[in-house]
């Protein structure tokens, strides 16, 4: 299975939706995400724009050409972004990194 399909189906059963429920949100017929997820058809460069955004990851994420995903924080106070980042500090010493 390559990068795209297997991250397309991590990050939908990460945010809890079935094919269905994923299909509903992207405007697409359950079929279509579900040949996404089998690698039986790509989606279009302006699909793979939507489901980065709607997943909030950047398409090297979704294509594979980078290991980590980016989550935007756009629209954050500095404030809420210092946050987030002890936050993240927290939970890597916590996982011994």
């Amino acid at each position: 299975m390559g990068a795209l399909q297997e991250r397309i189906k991590e990050l939908r059963t990460q945010y809890g939706l079935s094919q269905v429920d994923f299909s509903k949100k992207m405007h697409i017929s359950k079929q279509c995400a579900s040949n996404w997820e089998n690698g039986n058809v790509m989606p279009s460069v302006d699909m793979l724009t939507k489901i980065a955004d709607f997943f909030q990851v950047s398409t090297d994420y979704l294509l594979g050409r980078v290991s980590d995903d980016v989550i935007s924080t756009d629209g954050l106070t500095d404030e809420q972004k210092n946050h987030i980042r002890m936050l993240i500090k927290d939970l890597l010493t916590a996982n011994g990194k």
